[in-house]
């Protein structure tokens, strides 16, 4: 049976070589180093593993390393690139640089079953949750095989992070593990559609160094539920009380994502009843301009609609700031991914038969 590294913590790890080899932290850390903190899967020449070959045989044998491979880069003042998985299966995963950090965009599912209307990846339906590995794998990628230094992560690609919790929040232990990538959890933000549920569950958990943002968009549950249909189930009323009880540190705050659609969602009331919503909650609002890709009916606003709808927010003593897109020319914007691997289906480039396209 094999080790499956990238779904282990340092601890997890060590735990398994006591169990399989009477070995323990002394190799598991030596590995954590090699592969997490080096980059190289060629732990064997490392000097712990030079001192062992017996063990070091083994390790060749049973450890096994995610079989994902970067399919495509494009780059645009962002670098987006597509992963394929080893059933076929694509993902996109973005990296953000600006001066002082750089952002990992991750997603956590391949396609996504929230169907929110101005949502490429929505679009695409739900194919398959990710494996705690593929997830973890991406921030590997970006960091080793692209060369990118990753101080932030967002769980903001493509999928419903809550609707994959168990391997989305392994996938937080391992990514934070100081042995191994070292990305803190307050570096961490995991988006939400408003998955009442699994809010209830990761609350449960008490990760209160985790960022939480939620996709919200509107305020009352009539045009809430006509834009995201995870309203019907988990309506404005439960979603509110999730949050209020959401467990954060001192000073904690919770970050809500609305996309502005023009005509729909960008008057004054839509901002008043916004407010209204948000009252009694520590949160900051980032209002972002719709990006569209031409496959829906909805427009842009223009830019002083944007700053018309954060003075109205503003002046109800919501803390607001318009949120500028980057990486809509390559498709890499919020509410993007997806768009080029459709695209590609598209044109009939189907060159593996399990391309997420062909299953819908």
């Amino acid at each position: 049976m094999q080790i499956h590294i990238f779904s282990l913590t340092c601890a997890e790890l060590a735990a398994e070589l006591n169990r399989r080899y009477g070995k323990g932290h002394y190799h598991a850390r030596a590995l954590c180093r090699e592969i997490f903190k080096a980059g190289t899967t060629a732990f064997a020449s490392a000097p712990e593993f030079v001192r062992s070959p017996s063990l070091t045989l083994q390790l060749c044998r049973d450890v096994c390393l995610p079989s994902c491979r970067i399919v495509e880069q494009i780059e645009d003042g962002v670098l987006k690139f597509a992963s394929a998985l080893d059933d076929g299966h694509l993902i996109e995963s973005v990296i953000i640089p600006s001066h002082d950090r750089t952002t990992l965009c991750v997603s956590s599912q391949a396609g996504c079953r929230m169907a929110c209307s101005f949502c490429t990846t929505g679009a695409m339906g739900f194919i398959r949750n990710l494996s705690v590995e593929e997830i973890v794998w991406q921030v590997y990628a970006a960091r080793f095989l692209l060369s990118h230094r990753v101080d932030n992560i967002v769980f903001m690609g493509m999928g419903e992070p809550l609707d994959n919790l168990d391997n989305v929040v392994q996938a937080l232990r391992v990514i934070s593990d100081q042995r191994g990538l070292d990305i803190p959890l307050s570096h961490i933000t995991l988006s939400t559609a408003g998955h009442a549920d699994g809010l209830a569950r990761l609350a449960a958990l008490n990760l209160t160094r985790l960022r939480l943002a939620v996709s919200l968009n509107a305020a009352d549950d009539v045009l809430r539920s006509s834009l995201m249909p995870i309203n019907n189930k988990y309506p404005l009323s439960r979603l509110r009380q999730e949050l209020l009880s959401f467990p954060l540190c001192k000073g904690g705050i919770i970050f809500v994502e609305y996309v502005l659609l023009a005509g729909i969602n960008d008057s004054l009331e839509h901002a008043r009843s916004l407010a209204r919503f948000l009252d009694g909650l520590p949160v900051r609002v980032n209002v972002i301009a719709y990006n569209g890709d031409g496959s829906t009916v909805y427009g842009t606003p223009p830019p002083e609609q944007v700053r018309q709808f954060c003075s109205w927010l503003a002046g109800e003593k919501i803390f607001v700031r318009a949120r500028q897109s980057r990486g809509q020319s390559i498709m890499a914007a919020c509410g993007q991914l997806g768009a080029s691997l459709c695209a590609d289906a598209q044109r009939g480039d189907r060159s593996c038969p399990d391309h997420p396209c062909n299953l819908l």
